[in-house]
C-alpha cells in the first residue's frame, strides 16, 4: 500500500469517526491528489482552526481560486461550520478532510 493510500484511509477514518459521515472515496482521493506534496508534510497537511491568516488562505486559494466561488458568498460561515463539524477541540484537523467537507458543503464536486 502506498503512502498516499495510507493517508486516504486515515482521512476516511477521520470523516467517519469525527464528522459522522461516510465519505465518497473517489472524491476524497481527488482532493488528496489535488493537494499534491503538502499531504506528506506534517505542518502543511494540518489546518489550524484558530489561525485567521490560514483561514484567509483557505478562503482565497481554495474556495475562490480552486472552486471558483465568489467572495460575496458566505465563505467565512462555511469555513466556520466545517471547523465546527470537524470539532473545534480537535487539534489535528487534516487539510484534506477540511477541503473535502468544503467541497461537499458547496456541492462543487465538479471542480474535481
Amino acid at each position: 500500500m502506498s503512502k498516499r493510500d495510507e493517508l486516504i484511509e486515515k482521512y476516511e477514518a477521520d470523516l467517519k469517526d469525527k464528522c459522522g459521515i461516510t465519505p465518497d472515496k473517489d472524491l476524497l482521493t481527488k482532493v488528496v491528489i489535488g493537494l499534491g506534496p503538502s499531504v506528506y508534510n506534517a505542518d502543511a497537511s494540518m489546518v489550524s482552526g484558530t489561525d485567521q491568516k490560514e483561514l484567509e488562505t483557505i478562503k482565497n486559494n481554495f474556495l475562490i481560486k480552486k472552486l471558483g466561488l465568489s467572495a460575496s458568498e458566505d465563505l467565512d460561515g462555511a469555513i466556520d461550520s466545517v471547523i465546527e463539524k470537524y470539532g473545534r477541540s480537535n487539534r489535528n484537523k487534516y487539510r484534506a478532510v477540511v477541503y473535502y467537507l468544503l467541497v461537499k458543503h458547496f456541492k462543487k464536486e465538479s471542480a474535481y
